[in-house]
């Protein structure tokens, strides 16, 4: 099977002009699945596949835990512009403690954290739209 470089770069470029975290491409027997993770690191997953029930998949691995959205919507580091953030990277928090804000459909949605632990990372920006099931935070 000879695979086009050229689909898997296009379908990479999407990803992060659109900041996607996943596209896939179906061509006749071909399909083709684009995926990137949300740490920091800039590994990426790529699956291809000859036949939709034959994938070949790469994982890539995430140290810490994952605190993810629960709700598809735009995320908010803080309760109102210009006011302090519920978290920073290096923030000692507890489970339960509301991490970010997610507006869904004009509600404003506080999210829990589901562990406690180190803020390692803020894996979205203030204002960026996020799907469900999207880390938005890793603990230490």
């Amino acid at each position: 099977m000879k695979i086009d470089k050229n689909i898997i770069k296009e379908l990479t470029d999407y990803l992060n002009e659109f900041n996607l975290t996943e596209i896939e491409y179906t061509d006749k027997d071909t399909k083709i699945k684009v995926s990137k993770s949300t740490s920091s690191n800039s590994n990426q997953t790529i699956s291809v596949a000859n036949a939709p029930t034959k994938i070949h998949e790469v994982k890539t691995k995430n140290l810490g835990t994952e605190v993810t959205s629960p709700i598809i919507g735009t995320a908010y580091h803080s309760p109102e512009p210009g006011a302090k953030k519920f978290v920073e990277i290096g923030k000692k928090i507890k489970k339960g403690d509301t991490i970010m804000i997610v507006e869904a459909m004009k509600t404003m949605n506080h999210v829990p954290s589901t562990a406690d632990g180190v803020v390692k990372e803020i894996c979205v920006e203030d204002g960026q739209p996020v799907e469900y099931g999207q880390t938005i935070i890793i603990l230490d």
